[in-house]
């Protein structure tokens, strides 16, 4: 159907719908309470539309829409569907992806806390997002002295004579030993939840009961362990600012604006006490209300958090808000509801966070530009030093990776302006070269790298570079040269970076080039080498890895990963396999008699 056809055909029913260019590309993602009419209002009086809305119009070319059975269910949904594609004329909470959780895995036996970056619903708690890990750390360093609960990888515990050595610094119960029992054990992580919540005068109370009715057994070695934890939390209590003496469960929220982005700042107040705080950055904010920012976050942070407070306290008021607290209110169990203080204590908290917030964002401001011109300062110190006819704008650095010739990978980083670009970062599996040659597996990536410019090649190869950084001396930087003369990029400025004394090599000049050691320039390629040769590691890893999960049973024919799966489930090991009979292979699920055969006679073989 045509785009007209289509808006003709919209139900009037709830739900969401995805708007897309000519290419498909998924541009925004909106939630309506009837499809029909909220859909069909963006091609209408559109010069009375913003500019931005105006925009996005003429670029829509079709659009989906899926069909809810409630305005809530379209809201989380439309949430969802806004994290996973990002749509570029949605408003985006940056960076929010990467944004780690503590994780209680109460859905175990013994749980444990671990540090998660995806929420899901396995029955386990969740806090956070933090988005600073160096704080999250903090917090889970404090957690381990406080409740000393297992930090083991494995979701089981396995029975074992002799417990670790965090069983001996007791910085765990040891369940693996059986020193305690499940009840006991789940005593102590539910202490750790009040610990998380803010609800530390619940659990201060439960470890005075604890340590007065171990010492009334005459158990004083526990009653001493557990007055330690006791004045440890005291400690971290006292540290805490009273924000209110009525004990509320609050998040108080205020943002400041800048060019096309806000910062936005989140106060955490719990039983009265102010826990912390955190900021988050909110893109494409240009030409967007106040009112529609701060609903923008509502949606996009609280959907990412599993049980918000019974209050939150608003710069701004938001739109829909009661959809939006019958949202909240479904997710914590509870009334929740959104408040916008116009007097009194409350006022002065927005006020207080949105002062906050205007700092963070000038601070960011501040490191931006000092950040930018520390990279313009660096490519002018390049441009001179290495006698360059223009700056570098684009710096590409090659570096390769292998173990005695194994597994041997290239890597290509890119900087432009003096920062990293992942997304054209390249890796090169190295096929022509057998053995550790480092010369001629450089030769090989750079000469798939600049013949797919000749051809024309789009996927992040077309752009040419201002300057090429060879990772290693005149060996690497010869092979590479020889390369892109015969490829007719030789014009294009190449130097090779000697890792030990940080000495640039240029071909035909037998002095090595020694950048000053305090200058901008000289930090700017050390973290474009040190990026290119961690690059090359983790793929050179991934590898090595999947090459160690390989086993004898990749190598026989008529074993697939169905049937290697099956026979792995039913013996357990290879070794078992090898020991098993004809008739034995034959008994497993998807095994003929000739498979087994070949099987058998192929293991005794090895």
């Amino acid at each position: 159907m045509t785009l007209e056809e289509k808006l003709k055909h919209l139900p009037d029913k709830p739900g969401v719908y995805l708007m897309k260019d000519e290419n498909g590309q998924i541009i925004y993602v909106g939630k309506a309470r009837s499809l029909k009419s909220r859909v069909r209002s963006y091609f209408r009086g559109r010069k009375h539309q913003p500019v931005k809305v105006q925009a996005m119009v003429e670029k829509i070319a079709d659009f989906e829409y899926i069909v809810t059975d409630t305005e809530v269910e379209a809201l989380i949904l439309e949430c969802n569907l806004i994290k996973k594609h990002r749509p570029r004329y949605n408003i985006n909470l940056k960076d929010d992806k990467h944004y780690p959780y503590l994780k209680v895995t109460v859905n175990e036996t013994y749980p444990r806390v671990v540090v998660t970056r995806s929420l899901k619903k396995d029955g386990a708690k969740y806090f956070g997002p933090y988005t600073q890990a160096g704080a999250m750390r903090e917090m889970l360093k404090l957690l381990k002295k406080l409740f000393p609960i297992r930090s083991c990888k494995q979701p089981t515990v396995d029975g074992k004579s002799r417990p670790c050595l965090n069983a001996h610094i007791k910085r765990c119960l040891a369940p693996c030993s059986g020193k305690v029992t499940p009840e006991e054990y789940r005593e102590v992580v539910n202490e750790l939840i009040l610990f998380l919540e803010g609800k530390q005068e619940r659990l201060v109370e439960r470890l005075r009961e604890r340590m007065e009715a171990a010492a009334v057994r005459l158990e004083f070695e526990k009653a001493a362990e557990l007055r330690d934890q006791l004045q440890a939390v005291e400690k971290v209590m006292t540290k805490q600012k009273i924000i209110s003496s009525g004990q509320e469960d609050q998040d108080i929220i205020a943002f400041a604006r800048g060019f096309n982005e806000a910062c936005v700042q989140v106060f955490f107040v719990r039983q009265g006490k102010l826990l912390g705080r955190d900021h988050f950055f909110l893109e494409v904010t240009e030409e967007m209300t106040r009112t529609e920012i701060m609903t923008a976050f509502i949606k996009q942070y609280y959907s990412r958090v599993e049980r918000p407070p019974r209050e939150i306290l608003l710069q701004e008021p938001v739109e829909e808000q009661k959809l939006l607290e019958q949202w909240l209110s479904e997710k914590r169990g509870s009334r929740v509801y959104l408040k916008v203080p116009k007097r009194g204590e409350k006022l002065k908290l927005v006020e207080m966070v949105a002062r906050n917030a205007l700092m963070v964002l000038q601070e960011e401001e501040l490191s931006r530009r000092k950040k930018a011109m520390a990279g313009e300062q660096a490519l002018l110190e390049l441009q001179e030093q290495l006698g360059l006819s223009k700056l570098p704008r684009r710096i590409e650095c090659y570096d390769i990776s292998n173990i005695q010739g194994t597994n041997s990978v290239g890597s290509m980083v890119v900087f432009v302006d003096g920062e990293p670009r992942p997304d054209q970062y390249r890796r090169f599996k190295i096929r022509a070269v057998k053995g550790p040659d480092d010369f001629a597996s450089m030769a090989e990536v750079l000469t798939r790298r600049f013949r797919r410019v000749q051809a024309e090649d789009t996927r992040g190869f077309e752009n040419l570079p201002d300057l090429v950084i060879i990772d290693g001396g005149k060996g690497q930087l010869g092979a590479a040269r020889r390369v892109m003369r015969q490829l007719g990029v030789a014009s294009i400025p190449t130097f090779g970076l000697a890792k030990e004394e940080e000495l640039l090599f240029a071909e035909g000049n037998p002095n090595p080039i020694r950048l000053p050691r305090d200058s901008e320039a000289l930090y700017l390629l050390q973290r474009l080498r040190d990026e290119a040769h961690r690059f090359a590691i983790s793929y050179h890893r991934n590898l090595r890895a999947k090459e160690s999960k390989r086993s004898l049973l990749d190598e026989v024919p008529g074993i697939g990963p169905k049937r290697k799966q099956a026979l792995l489930r039913h013996f357990g090991s290879v070794k078992r396999i090898g020991e098993a009979t004809v008739e034995e292979l034959s008994q497993v699920e998807g095994m003929t008699r000739k498979v087994a055969e070949q099987l058998h006679e192929y293991l005794g073989r090895n």
